[in-house]
């Protein structure tokens, strides 16, 4: 049987983690983006800016802190503030369990 080259499957956009570098579909992961010098979790991806997108896991949080990631993915200098992207992260964690 011929094929048309068509697949029925639709495409999911895809996104790497700036922590552990890992690729997920766009929802499975958590965009965010920084504000004056802070990293600020944007669950709703309506933030305006560059974001960069990272499991919802302190362990990737972690990751993307020591490899310096977030000033790279922002396209800025010097260091950012992470403690709010943190707490936010530590609080879905521990709601999950």
């Amino acid at each position: 049987m011929p094929s048309s080259g068509r697949t029925h499957v639709r495409a999911r956009p895809e996104r790497t983690c700036v922590g552990c570098r890992k690729r997920a579909a766009k929802h499975q992961l958590l965009r965010v983006t920084a504000v004056e010098g802070v990293c600020v979790p944007d669950p709703r991806g309506a933030l305006p800016g560059r974001g960069a997108h990272l499991h919802s896991d302190p362990a990737c949080l972690d990751l993307a802190v020591r490899r310096r990631a977030f000033p790279r993915a922002f396209r800025l200098q010097g260091t950012l503030d992470t403690e709010r992207l943190r707490e936010f992260i530590e609080e879905r964690a521990g709601g999950a369990s």
